[in-house]
């Protein structure tokens, strides 16, 4: 098994089975599924599921598969970003309305120069930041959303070949990155 098709499998996993269910409790919807609108203009395709857990809070878990291109490295890899997020709004609960997300990232990509196709490596990224948001529900069956917020990561890296980390661009993937996004989604399941 792939490390791409591990990283599915465990996203899957942790769907709750009563996502599907439906119960009479309230008419808010409990679930989410959004895709970061951002993600194409970096060749990355990322989605989310987020589990409504109270008025006041969720959990919500991001994914996503790139090959992106930047400045001649060519990156192709997953990531996996698990968060909490406390909504904050007086008049709404979740999952509408402003939040704060403290999250975790997991990041395992492999690196290759376009024009050298012996340079390569592997690189990976663990840490954590915090994110502000806000979420908005239309018909309590579309959600947009908007967030961002800065993340600090522990960095491995490991060159084949001789490689080094100056062969590849790496401004974007470093101990500091910042996180955006603005997603769409479909909320269902009370």
């Amino acid at each position: 098994m792939s490390n791409h098709q591990l990283v599915f499998c465990l996203f899957l996993a942790t769907l709750p089975v009563q996502a599907w269910a439906q119960s009479n409790d309230t008419d808010t919807p409990k679930n989410l599924i959004k895709v970061n609108l951002l993600s194409p203009v970096v060749r990355t395709a990322s989605f989310f599921y987020e589990r409504v857990l109270n008025e006041k809070s969720s959990l919500q878990l991001g994914i996503y598969y790139t090959g992106a291109s930047f400045s001649g490295t060519l990156f192709r890899g997953v990531g996996i970003t698990p968060e909490y997020r406390f909504y904050l709004s007086e008049s709404k609960q979740s999952p509408a309305g402003f939040f704060v997300a403290p999250f975790l990232r997991y990041q395992n990509l492999n690196l290759s120069d376009k024009e050298d196709t012996n340079v390569s490596a592997t690189y990976s990224s663990f840490g954590g930041g915090v994110c502000v948001g806000n979420q908005w529900l239309f018909k309590d069956q579309v959600s947009i959303e908007l967030f961002g917020g800065p993340s600090f990561n522990a960095t491995s890296f490991n060159g084949k070949n001789g490689a080094t980390r100056d062969d590849f661009f790496l401004a974007n993937f470093g101990y500091f990155s910042f996180r955006f996004g603005i997603t769409l989604g479909f909320a269902f399941g009370n």
